[in-house]
């Protein structure tokens, strides 16, 4: 793995060679997609049942399309047999999952006063959500978890997921029962960009929703883009990336094995190492090299780190600090002397893991907060998947007479001001 001294030439580098991993540049697909979502916007479930045989060469109509109650109890039939304990696993991660986001639960307020003003905040939880899960190789069960139980939490209605079948015309079982043990209302078997579509506009079998979560490939990317506005979205997410803010007090072995966990994902994850050792940085190389050796997806991992994988080492801990705030990863790990302290100095980061044994697949698998995050540096901006992407929030206003005619010419005079003549006197009739 190589090995970069930190100067502002090799950081410029580095996030320039980052940013190029941003779904703002798949915009070569965008017409595609564009075509896509305006014909299934047209001609609905004709349109999806054309891309379902073109591109995962199933074919589907409207009696076949939504999974059924049988299909699901045919996955737990066939996890059960296949993965022993697998399904208690994945309902003791859901549990976990459900206790964190229980504590991002919001609520109304109001705040009342003796003249007779009224203030407040009325939470409503969105009608309709439509989840995408990707299905073929990309099939992440935690993942099914991580979107549908935050919008059950926040009390959303209904919950639709969208999933890619398998050339067998089925969904993967173990996202049939993550999305069942999760609270899912409807799965439906399509993928792509127009599920997507088919999500934000609805057909005659598909209900249209009013947001949409999930990650997926380019083209459900830039699907995604392509429809808000006419319904909301998370975010367009990126590729995987993690970083570890390390000093000489790190397991370089420990290190090594966290890197190459978002390595392998594919072949445009990131994995950085910020360190003020030089020594640590080595021996971290080293072992990086003996896992990739022994350890499947091989080449995924090799391609990655050429092109994504970088050990930086810095003169101080503050420029360590400055680099990784810059880089905003979506995953950080800090594995210092006294990790509680450095996190204080942490602007940037999706999630932070905390110490030697606060590996990143804690937080993907089981420990409750949530693994859907900001990418590609938009970690300065967003925050992880929660509950409250599944809310709206609506001011209350209330004054009684008493308290209007204190400050009805105040307002009357700002309204003015505006020359929004209309305004001053929708206040001004109410005391003529």
């Amino acid at each position: 793995m190589r090995i970069v001294k930190l100067n502002e030439e090799s950081k410029k580098n580095i996030l320039d060679d980052l940013l190029k991993r941003s779904p703002n540049n798949y915009d070569s697909y965008a017409a595609t997609v564009n075509e896509i979502v305006n014909n299934v916007r047209e001609n609905g479930d004709k349109a999806v049942a054309e891309y379902t045989l073109k591109f995962d060469k199933v074919e589907l109509n409207a009696d076949t399309i939504l999974v059924t109650r049988d299909e699901i109890e045919e996955a737990y039939k066939y996890v059960e047999a296949n993965d022993t304990g697998l399904v208690d696993v994945i309902k003791a991660s859901a549990k976990n999952v459900r206790d964190y986001h229980m504590m991002q639960k919001q609520y109304s307020w109001f705040d009342s006063k003796p003249d007779g003003t009224m203030l407040g905040q009325k939470i409503t939880p969105i009608e309709r959500v439509g989840v995408y899960v990707p299905g073929g190789k990309a099939a992440y069960p935690s993942s099914v978890l991580m979107n549908i139980i935050p919008a059950k939490v926040a009390g959303v209605e209904k919950i639709v997921m969208v999933t890619p079948p398998g050339k067998n015309g089925k969904v993967n079982p173990g996202t049939l029962v993550a999305a069942d043990i999760a609270g899912v209302d409807e799965i439906y078997k399509v993928g792509g960009a127009q599920a997507v579509a088919a999500l934000a506009f609805g057909t005659e079998t598909i209900p249209k929703v009013d947001k949409i979560v999930g990650p997926g490939n380019i083209f459900v990317a830039l699907a995604k883009k392509a429809v808000f506005g006419f319904v909301s979205i998370d975010s367009i997410a990126g590729p995987s990336e993690i970083l570890v803010l390390a000093d000489e007090t790190a397991n370089p072995r420990f290190v090594a094995a966290d890197l190459l966990s978002q390595a392998e994902h594919d072949e445009m994850a990131s994995a950085i190492l910020v360190t003020t050792s030089q020594e640590l940085a080595e021996k971290v190389s080293v072992e990086v090299d003996n896992f990739v050796n022994i350890l499947s997806r091989k080449e995924i991992m090799e391609k990655s780190l050429e092109n994504y994988g970088y050990i930086l080492v810095t003169d101080s801990m503050q420029d360590a600090i400055d680099v990784t705030n810059e880089i905003a990863s979506e995953h950080l790990e800090i594995v210092t002397k006294n990790p509680f302290d450095t996190m204080t100095r942490i602007k940037n980061a999706g999630a932070i893991f905390l110490g030697e044994y606060s590996s990143e697949p804690l937080g993907d698998y089981f420990a409750g907060p949530n693994h859907v995050l900001p990418t590609n540096g938009t970690a300065k901006f967003f925050s992880p998947l929660g509950v409250d992407d599944f809310i709206k929030k609506s001011s209350i206003i209330s004054y009684s007479r008493e308290a209007l005619e204190k400050i009805h010419n105040d307002i009357e005079h700002f309204a003015t001001s505006e020359q929004l003549t209309a305004h001053a006197n929708s206040i001004k009739v109410r005391f003529e």
